[in-house]
């Protein structure tokens, strides 16, 4: 083996134990234990067979897809007026819109009931104004609210750097030949950004289908995967029916990566 090679390979070593410790090894564990169950190999298939599971993947789906599109929608927005609009306190902006970036999802969930908790802000101004109180932080409204406040920052981030490397010459070019507002946003720069719309939605969806703090601290009426998984290895101790589930997350959620990624080439690495 040539030196430069042999060289390469030990500085390769760590990266390599550090995957076998932290990904192969317990990924393999869980292909194992999942299998061992009652049910057998059945078991890797309980999350389309079992109808409450069935049901839980289905409302783990709509509400990351939910929260995605309308992630993508406020980032692009606030996106494009922060990346083409100065004044003064910008950068306070700026900051504030990504402190969530900080906050674990407890604090996140904890947040969420503050404002629309049995004893949230907005449950007292509806009282106060002679309404129905309204709580909604136990519920999908609830949890819909905190993982939309947890990817905002994420996807704004990716948003603000790709509209800031736009050209302007070629909306000034559009405008020129006639076309509206609308038809620039959609011809020009919906197109420009779609790397970056695509990488940041995949990491969106990746991460509201897997949060997990949030929904704990939420968890009163809330059936998501992340909390089935919790619950099937905590109270029920059904350790094959949970790795199960995981992998199934897991799949899924590498699934949407790999065919993002896929979809828009090299974009999607580079926007990421």
């Amino acid at each position: 083996m040539p030196s430069a090679d042999r060289l390469a390979f030990v500085f390769l070593m760590p990266l390599l134990a550090f995957a076998a410790a932290f990904f192969v090894l317990p990924l393999a564990q869980l292909v194992l234990v999942a299998g061992s169950g009652p049910n057998g190999t059945a078991e890797y298939l309980a999350i389309l067979t079992n109808p409450r599971h069935f049901r839980t993947l289905v409302s783990t789906l709509a509400l990351s897809a939910g929260v995605t599109l309308a992630t993508l929608a406020l980032g692009t927005v606030v996106a494009l007026f922060l990346s083409r609009t100065r004044f003064v306190g910008r950068a306070l902006l700026v900051s504030l819109l990504t402190l969530p970036l900080a906050f674990p999802g407890v604090v996140v969930g904890f947040m969420i009931i503050l404002l629309a908790g049995r004893q949230g802000l907005i449950g007292g101004l509806s009282q106060s104004a002679g309404l129905e109180k309204i709580v909604f932080a136990y519920s999908m409204g609830g949890l819909f609210a905190g993982y939309l406040y947890f990817s905002l920052p994420r996807v704004l981030v990716t948003l603000m750097a790709a509209a800031e490397k736009l050209d302007p010459a070629l909306e000034e070019a559009a405008r020129s030949l006639g076309a509206g507002r609308l038809a620039v946003l959609r011809d020009v720069t919906l197109p420009g950004l779609s790397p970056a719309l695509i990488a940041s939605g995949a990491i969106a969806f990746a991460t509201a289908m897997g949060a997990f703090g949030t929904a704990f601290t939420l968890a009163t009426r809330i059936d998501v995967l992340a909390m089935t998984i919790y619950t099937e290895f905590t109270l029920n101790a059904n350790f094959a029916t949970a790795c199960a589930l995981s992998l199934a997350l897991g799949l899924i959620t590498w699934g949407v990566l790999a065919l993002t990624r896929n979809f828009a080439g090299s974009g999607v690495a580079a926007a990421g």
